[in-house]
């Protein structure tokens, strides 16, 4: 379970005060995955780094009695100097999984040729991100953090292989992805929410929440 009790966060920009979360409490059952719909700059990557514990409410509580991934996409734990197999490995040892296991995996899913002997300073943003996502599924964890979804790529294959692993991975985790569109919330989320001027709003279907997401964005 992932919990959320009277949280609030916010940011100074400069000239104001951005508020991000105010009191919000909700949960997130293992077995029911969220898609949390919010418009750009509202908060959706500050969302997610909090649930990771990445960074740290203002006020309130957050509550993680389960296994909680990284973000997808988030960087940390992996050195640019080192070569994909290198980093593969050492985030193995680290959650004390077989090295073997992890970078075979990894290297299956990225589709990344040569470039996995190769340091990730010399990749592109799109290969950087097919590696971090892979790593991330490689690991064993009870809920999966994803901010916007799937990542940009225009290598078929990797698209196909990513997508079928996710699905699979619904069938026994949690996924909490986070996106301002709602399309890309429909493959993956059982429930729904909607971030909206620092409330978040829960709904039991995401037919729910698009109706209010529609009505604030678009009326």
């Amino acid at each position: 379970m992932l919990e959320f009790d009277n949280v609030s966060k916010s940011f100074w920009t400069g000239t104001q005060r951005k508020v991000i979360l105010e009191r919000v409490s909700f949960r997130v059952e293992l077995g029911n995955s969220l898609g949390i719909l919010a418009p750009n700059g509202t908060g959706k990557t500050t969302l997610i780094n909090m649930m990771a514990g990445l960074e740290k409410p203002d006020e309130g509580t957050i509550r993680r009695d389960c296994r909680i991934s990284f973000p997808l996409g988030f960087m940390g734990g992996v050195v640019n100097k080192h070569t994909a197999v290198e980093n593969s490995r050492y985030i193995a040892r680290l959650y004390g999984l077989d090295p073997d296991y992890v970078e075979a995996f990894c290297r299956w899913l990225c589709n990344l040729g040569e470039y996995f002997d190769q340091p990730l300073g010399t990749y592109s943003s799109g290969m950087r991100s097919r590696f971090t996502f892979a790593l991330m599924l490689a690991l064993d964890f009870d809920i999966y953090l994803i901010d916007e979804g799937m990542p940009s790529s225009t290598d078929v294959d990797f698209n196909k292989k990513a997508g079928e692993v996710l699905r699979e991975r619904l069938r026994t985790t949690t996924i909490v992805i986070v996106s301002h569109q709602p399309q890309v919330l429909e493959k993956f989320a059982r429930s729904a929410a909607v971030l909206l001027n620092g409330k978040l709003y829960m709904f039991d279907t995401l037919e729910e929440a698009k109706q209010l997401y529609d009505y604030q964005t678009q009326g």
